[in-house]
């Protein structure tokens, strides 16, 4: 986090656990009198700027424009909250207006204590004022934010339109895969959810080998399945980033050393699906001639992670780690143990139970019958390693309802 000092970062994680722990008590306000419930729809973790947004269309500077981000949201919302992020950022983010509304009609303003802009500052956060607007659960909240200083946005990659100007962009705008300013959606709600389920881990949960804007990351696809099984019953969002590594930070923060933020502090949280370590073992350096990180390292940073969470009463369910011997990237012979033997290895510590609450056999449910260790043919982008738009459809078909809710089902919590 450049240029933030330790002190600040944990003031700011606190200050958003103080709001987490009193939104049913804060948020009583004139404008909505009904308070009952807030949880996270949607999520995105903060990453810093990488530079990548050119390669994928995006401009990497953004300077008197309007970004436009189409949201999909978890639950369905009677207000919403907005939360925008600058703190991986490189200097303040200044947001001269903010708007948001179910994608397709008229977006109204966001505020910020009673103002249309805010200056947010380097290693902080703003949560928006609650924004009255129904939206159905599955549906998508549109939010634009015109930034008129230098800006590099300090979110993970996402689907983004660009328009120059205060002037929100249309939906004949380019779609755009380019990192975003928002962070997280609050959703207002008459119940609580059965249970409210963060996926996180790397670009295999992220999803961004999937169709651009399409939402169908497994997170995003389990989501609408269980919803449309039993509706209101199951809130299941994303905190996947591309390269994330489980205890080694990387291009973004540590899996173990991000969960406070991108975890604790969110609502309602009752489960959560943790699925990392290929980054970690991966042999690593331009030529791959370097080992990666050992399987008991990995062990450790899960051990670390699962004490975390489960000291503050949530579930972890260990995904097994898909394969990756289609990959056309050769890796040379180096001594000790390859990376497919490390995952291998890593999966059978995940399957024994000695560390997650649960198991989701994610490998079983890509693998190649015919070539074992290979994801199978049509379920996979070019690098053999992604699953596609169909491999995350079958990673989301294989989890079984029970591992978070034995009475999936059942009314939702009051």
């Amino acid at each position: 986090m450049a240029g933030e000092p330790i002190s600040q970062r944990r003031a700011a994680r606190r200050t958003l656990a103080g709001l987490a722990a009193g939104l049913c008590v804060t948020l009583a306000a004139p404008a909505i009198a009904s308070v009952q419930v807030w949880v996270p729809a949607w999520l995105a973790s903060p990453m810093p700027w990488r530079n990548e947004s050119a390669a994928n269309g995006a401009p990497p500077l953004l300077q008197n424009v309007t970004l436009r981000q189409d949201l999909l949201m978890a639950s369905a919302a009677t207000a919403v909250r907005v939360r925008f992020s600058n703190e991986l950022g490189e200097g303040p983010l200044v947001i001269g207006r903010a708007e948001a509304g179910v994608k397709g009609e008229a977006a109204q303003p966001l505020r910020f204590d009673g103002a249309t802009h805010v200056i947010i500052p380097l290693g902080g956060f703003a949560l928006s004022d609650p924004l009255v607007v129904a939206v159905p659960a599955y549906g998508e909240l549109t939010v634009s934010a015109y930034l008129p200083g230098e800006t590099r946005p300090a979110v993970r990659l996402g689907p983004v339109r660009i328009a120059s100007g205060d002037a929100t962009p249309g939906d004949a705008a380019p779609l755009l895969r380019g990192q975003g300013v928002v962070s997280a959606v609050l959703a207002e709600r008459p119940t609580a959810p059965v249970a409210v389920i963060v996926a996180i881990g790397d670009s295999i949960t992220e999803g961004g080998s999937t169709t651009l804007g399409a939402h169908r990351a497994w997170p995003h696809q389990l989501g609408r399945r269980l919803e449309g099984a039993c509706p209101g019953a199951f809130v299941v969002v994303n905190a996947g980033i591309g390269g994330n590594m489980v205890a080694s930070d990387g291009r973004s923060p540590s899996l173990v050393s991000r969960l406070e933020r991108d975890v604790l502090t969110m609502p309602g949280i009752t489960h959560v699906v943790l699925m990392a370590g290929l980054n970690d073992v991966r042999q690593k350096g331009p030529a791959r001639d370097r080992p990666g990180a050992g399987v008991d390292d990995v062990a450790t940073g899960y051990r670390q992670a699962v004490g975390a969470l489960q000291a503050q009463r949530i579930k972890v369910i260990g995904g097994v780690l898909t394969p990756i011997l289609a990959s056309p990237v050769a890796e040379p012979a180096i001594p000790g143990p390859t990376t497919d033997d490390k995952r291998r290895a890593l999966n059978t510590l995940i399957r024994q139970g000695a560390i997650f609450d649960g198991v989701i056999d994610f490998e079983a449910a890509l693998d190649d019958v015919a070539r074992p260790g290979r994801i199978r043919p049509g379920a996979h982008r070019e690098d053999g390693y992604h699953p596609n738009d169909e491999g995350h459809l079958l990673m989301a078909e294989a989890i079984d309802p029970d591992v978070f809710a034995l009475s999936p089902c059942s009314p939702p919590r009051p």
